[in-house]
């Protein structure tokens, strides 16, 4: 008796799962669009708040360029993500790469008030981050995902 009840129900529970999902795509989808633009918004935000900055000081340092440069390469990894849905974990490295370079640049400019082993701290990082993006493009090209 309980199978005939259990079949008489599933096209009911098949249905009630379908829109189920289909909702809770839809609200999984809406908050990944919201959450995007939103990063992207603030990417722009402090990308322009820092130009005025610099617009106001009449001038721009190396480090003014390459942060705004962090910021550009941060705007393109949100709009690859946002029409690819992957994550292009090499342009997190450039980011990287960037920020690391414009703190080898604080330091050089500093060179009186700084030991020198930061600066080859800082040049080894820069060193491995090159090497990982040989790797993955090595990897990348070699065993491409399907």
């Amino acid at each position: 008796m309980k199978n005939k009840n259990t079949n008489f129900l599933q096209p009911l529970m098949n249905f009630i799962e379908l829109i189920a999902g289909n909702f809770g795509s839809l609200l999984v989808k809406s908050f990944h669009y919201l959450a995007l633009f939103l990063i992207g918004a603030a990417i722009v935000w402090a990308a322009a708040v820092e130009f005025i900055s610099m617009m106001g000081n009449g001038s721009a340092s190396i480090e003014d360029i390459l942060l705004l440069f962090i910021y550009l390469e941060l705007g393109a990894v949100v709009g690859i993500y946002f029409q690819t849905n992957h994550m292009p974990v090499r342009f997190l490295i450039y980011v990287a790469i960037t920020a690391l370079t414009r703190l080898l640049l604080e330091l050089v400019f500093d060179w009186h008030n700084i030991e020198y082993i930061n600066i080859i701290i800082v040049c080894g990082g820069i060193l491995l981050l090159a090497a990982s993006i040989l790797v993955l493009r090595y990897a990348s090209h070699h065993y491409p995902s399907k």
